[in-house]
């Protein structure tokens, strides 16, 4: 849980929730460079929030929702819930 504290790891986890597809590295949109984003996702990795794979020479990320909700239930839907409400409302 711990690596949900995080607002970048929470921008992650909800960017891949809501794109609904497994996502390479370099189309999350982040405040932080690359280096940094590489750290983040490293730790969401080791704490089996997402897994990572490569197509080829591209590095995928998908979300282990299914298995994050059978050991904590609930936890992923509120901490998509937190980051929508931390974002503000949507700017059309």
């Amino acid at each position: 849980m711990e690596a949900l504290v995080d607002p970048v790891r929470r921008m992650v986890v909800s960017q891949l929730a809501h794109k609904g597809e497994d996502m390479s590295c370099g189309t999350f949109e982040a405040p932080v460079s690359i280096s940094t984003l590489t750290h983040h996702f490293n730790v969401l990795r080791e704490a089996g929030v997402i897994r990572q794979y490569y197509v080829g020479v591209t590095k995928m990320n998908t979300l282990r929702a299914e298995e994050m909700e059978e050991r904590f239930p609930g936890l992923l839907p509120a901490v998509i819930t937190a980051c929508a409400a931390e974002a503000g409302p949507d700017v059309d």
